[in-house]
């Protein structure tokens, strides 16, 4: 009868024993609850957990990747899109982890949606397609701040992907192209101003010597006899044609 209680007895202590040492990761630590108040946190390594007294949760530290479900999200400019993200956060206060919030994997996310929605409705539909890094930091601030009374530390945001409907697709590829139109109009008629003001120079200068401009007709004739035109129009300036109308009436009244 005694070997039998030194039995129990020897298998209670093997139990409580094995059930007290623990083993932390290198990167786990144990939040420690003595008689259900907050005592300390260990780790990581070998530490002693005494059974029924105290009590213990584990908490990760590693980076965790969280991909946030897409979320449907109007655009201050009224446009309605889908858009997805990526959150990357690890907990740096594991005591602040495990009191302060129930279970910091599911606050982080639903903040993360509705962090989301908030942030991409207050703008519009170009700044979310062209601005997506801006967008990324100030969406990382606000989830940082708002999950610093939980110990956990957001490092980064991406969004992924912003999906439109076809016809936004090509309501978007019509603006392009009406943009890229009206550049192009833009860029002719600048260069139109600078050709004008520069054949205004170019006047001013041929205009102080009326052989310059007899020789740049010349010039100009030469030309356009190089493109083997057969018949060439050319105006022809009044300078050149009154030397010799006057010298055609003098002629013509010494004749008898």
């Amino acid at each position: 009868m005694i070997s039998y209680f030194a039995s129990l007895l020897i298998l209670a202590i093997v139990f409580i024993v094995m059930y007290a040492i623990r083993i932390l990761r290198e990167y786990e630590r144990a939040v420690v609850f003595f008689l259900g108040r907050f005592q300390s946190v260990k780790g990581p390594g070998l530490i002693i957990i005494i059974p029924v007294i105290q009590t213990m949760e584990r908490v990760d530290l590693r980076v965790v990747v969280m991909d946030v479900p897409t979320q449907d999200v109007i655009s201050r400019d009224n446009v309605s899109v889908k858009v997805n993200a990526v959150v990357y956060y690890r907990v740096i206060d594991p005591q602040s982890a495990i009191i302060n919030v129930e279970n910091y994997h599911e606050a982080v996310s639903q903040l993360s949606q509705t962090t989301l929605r908030s942030v991409l409705g207050k703008h519009e539909l170009d700044e979310m397609l062209s601005e997506r890094d801006k967008l990324n930091v100030d969406i990382q601030k606000i989830l940082d701040e708002q999950t610093d009374a939980w110990g956990v530390k957001v490092t980064n945001v991406e969004i992924k992907h912003i999906d439109l409907d076809e016809s936004m697709i090509r309501a978007i590829a019509r603006q392009a192209e009406a943009e890229r139109s009206r550049r192009a109009k833009v860029i002719h008629a600048e260069g139109e101003a600078q050709a004008a003001v520069k054949l205004t120079e170019a006047a001013d200068q041929l205009s102080r010597n009326s052989n310059a401009i007899t020789l740049r007709y010349m010039q100009t004739l030469i030309d356009i006899a190089g493109e083997q035109n057969s018949t060439i129009v050319f105006p022809l300036p009044m300078d050149l044609i009154k030397p010799l109308l006057k010298g055609g009436q003098t002629g013509g009244e010494g004749t008898p």
